[in-house]
């Protein structure tokens, strides 16, 4: 198996969410989507896409404040999981297996949330690809925002190794950056219940200047950066959140 390639589906399956779920909280949850709103001054009835939606927690609670929401992902499983729990609180949103490379709107959202490091995983031009197909997808005056990890952080603080421990399982990963493709590349290694599976992905990072360039490329036409709290964006920030405006 290529260490330089992304395996999806090995990825993004259940144990994702099973060792995730307990850095996900009902609160961080709450705490990102009241920083989204504010960041985007969204309003109640606001058209809302959430561009690899993964399984719902930032769709649904968007929802229940009053946003239109379709929520995006290529996953199925996390899919059924969103529509579950949105069904459960009462909440409807929209859910749509697809590929965030390849949107079938034009002119309908006028914001749209890329949340949790769910940009960078394609080569280059396909990742530029994402970026023109959401300024598509907004109307005029439309706004972008995309959370992902500061690689100022990364390199300063960086670990080639990280084990996560729920219930007496495992997730272990090994990483390295490589400067000339700005990825860092990682092998996990799941081990549960007797079981063990290994597989290999990969993430693009970002300076501030160089996303932002990309985003005026693509047509957008002001470009804003912020920290994980939504102060301004600094070299120690733990996040890059960065708002772009057709």
């Amino acid at each position: 198996m290529s260490a330089n390639r992304f395996d999806f589906e090995a990825l993004f399956d259940e144990d994702y969410l099973y060792f995730y779920e307990p850095l996900l909280t009902p609160e961080r949850t709450e705490r990102h989507v009241n920083l989204i709103w504010r960041l985007l001054n969204l309003e109640a009835g606001m058209t809302v896409l959430d561009l690899a939606c993964g399984h719902g927690r930032i769709s649904n609670q968007m929802a229940k404040l009053g946003c239109n929401v379709t929520g995006l992902d290529a996953t199925a499983l996390f899919l059924d999981k969103a529509r579950k729990d949105a069904a459960n609180s009462g909440m409807e949103v929209e859910y749509i297996q697809g590929d965030i490379r390849s949107l079938p709107w034009s002119d309908r959202f006028d914001c749209i949330i890329n949340w949790f490091t769910a940009f960078g995983y394609f080569n280059d031009d396909e990742n530029r690809l994402v970026l023109a197909q959401a300024y598509r997808a907004l109307k005029v005056g439309g706004k972008l925002l995309i959370d992902i990890q500061n690689l100022y952080r990364i390199i300063k603080d960086f670990h080639s190794n990280f084990v996560t421990e729920r219930e007496g399982n495992f997730m272990i990963d090994t990483n390295r950056y490589d400067i000339s493709t700005g990825r860092t590349y990682n092998e996990r290694i799941i081990i549960r219940d007797g079981q063990i599976r290994r597989f290999n992905f990969f993430v693009r990072h970002f300076t501030f200047i160089e996303l932002s360039d990309w985003l005026c490329q693509a047509g957008f036409r002001q470009v804003e950066g912020y920290g994980h709290d939504g102060e301004p964006f600094t070299l120690d920030s733990r996040r890059m959140i960065v708002v772009a405006t057709k």
